[in-house]
């Protein structure tokens, strides 16, 4: 019943009701999961699509699957997604739970449940405010994982912070066996550059983005692990999707950007932990849909509107990167805000390669958010020209300013609340039928 009026009068609330139940019952996490086999996924960039990907392959495959795909990852938006589902009566067949999990929340899960897989997407700097350095978030997914020895571990081979954790767990690891820019020097704004055994500075064999790739270090010999999956060879990447061989498979991605690539090999080593056919994993990827605000598309008085979620300096370089890859001339909208979900501290935007946006085909920059005047400087200060500014200090301003673009592309870079913000607008405005 609650979250029926969560959703009927807020138009979310997918944690309010997990809220609720806690109350009732602290423990309740325990009795409306105990039927379910779970995949739960973590980490800093890349879990909502990471998420929806691996529920589509159980779903292709034919098996009963529930997801929180509404994005809620903490305890209560967790519990809200089981008791929504909950059964009196039970199944004697096998149902899963993709459950996104953010990382502070992993510990409060396995406090009750053992899930049969446990992935690792990436460890960056995000939300400074909440989180510190990655080493902090590294302890407290950490936290979470010691609890059940019995799960699988599905980790990124390509982030050092992740190999040789000495956990009994099973452990499997995927990485990247091919980078197209064969990068081997990393950036000075990189997470993770010194060892985590000695403190040395990593070598690399090759990047793929910030603190990825195949590292190895020469004082003390650790490097990363054996690969059971990996990306074999990029083929193409345009804006559409990407054209990858995953081991020994061809493989189309019905989504742009090499963090997407990650998403697909994470999620492709896990459907194979869960004995999934490579023909329904493969099929599935050829036909996944953007999970809303991650690169989703939508027509806004005839112009195509790419929504493109922007939280931490990685991921926004790798977006940056993805919308590079268009050639044509196309209007930018970028929305920072500095709410609780996003961080208080937006002082990372200066670690942002924004400097690359001015070799772009860029018809107009549109500049909105809570701290709209931080990103005005900020792009400024990159070299984009001041005359290209529109400064939109509310959502009817950027509608207006989009459907008078000379062009039919808008990329939009919205850190976390924008999104979720301007999309509820949009929803308002009929241009969204379904919300989540």
């Amino acid at each position: 019943m609650v979250i029926s009026l969560s959703r009927a009068l807020f138009k979310g609330g997918s944690n309010f009701p997990g809220r609720v139940a806690l109350k009732l019952d602290r423990n309740i996490l325990k009795t409306v999961c105990e039927d379910y086999k779970i995949v739960l996924i973590t980490g800093t960039n890349g879990k909502t699509t990471t998420t929806s990907m691996i529920y589509n392959m159980l779903k292709d495959s034919g098996k009963r699957v529930i997801t929180n795909n509404t994005g809620a990852n903490m305890l209560p938006g967790i519990v809200s997604c089981f008791v929504e589902h909950f059964s009196f009566s039970s199944s004697s067949t096998a149902k899963y739970a993709v459950i996104e999990c953010d990382e502070a929340n992993v510990k409060f899960v396995t406090e009750y449940v053992t899930p049969e897989v446990i992935t690792v997407t990436n460890l960056f700097r995000d939300q400074l405010d909440r989180y510190g350095e990655v080493y902090t978030t590294l302890k407290k997914i950490l936290e979470g994982i010691e609890k059940v020895p019995l799960s699988n571990l599905v980790l990124n081979g390509d982030e050092s912070l992740l190999g040789d954790l000495g956990l009994p767990n099973r452990t499997i690891y995927y990485g990247f066996k091919d980078s197209l820019n064969k990068e081997t020097e990393i950036d000075i704004n990189a997470d993770a550059k010194f060892c985590k055994k000695c403190k040395s500075p990593y070598k690399y064999n090759y990047l793929t983005y910030n603190h990825l790739g195949d590292f190895y270090c020469e004082n003390c010999g650790y490097k990363r692990p054996k690969l059971d999956y990996s990306v074999d060879e990029i083929k193409d990447q345009n804006t559409a999707g990407s054209a990858v061989m995953i081991n020994g498979n061809e493989c189309y991605i019905n989504q742009p950007g090499t963090y997407n690539i990650y998403n697909a090999l994470c999620a492709y080593s896990v459907a194979k932990v869960c004995e999934i056919s490579d023909s329904v994993i493969i099929n599935s990827l050829k036909s996944q849909k953007s999970s809303f605000g991650r690169q989703e598309s939508i027509n806004v008085h005839g112009k195509d509107i790419k929504i493109i979620l922007v939280k931490n300096p990685a991921g926004y370089n790798e977006a940056i990167n993805t919308i590079s890859l268009d050639e044509r001339r196309f209007s930018l909208s970028v929305l920072l805000n500095d709410n609780y979900a996003d961080g208080r501290d937006v002082s990372w935007i200066w670690d942002v390669n924004f400097e690359r946006l001015s070799s772009l085909n860029i018809d107009k920059v549109m500049v909105s958010g809570i701290r709209l005047y931080d990103m005005a400087v900020r792009l400024k200060v990159a070299g984009l020209s001041k005359d290209k500014f529109a400064i939109c200090e509310d959502y009817e301003k950027i509608l207006k300013e989009i459907k008078e673009c000379s062009n039919d592309t808008v990329y939009i870079l919205a850190t976390y609340t924008a999104m979720i913000n301007f999309r509820k607008f949009l929803n308002n405005k009929g241009f969204i039928k379904k919300l989540w």
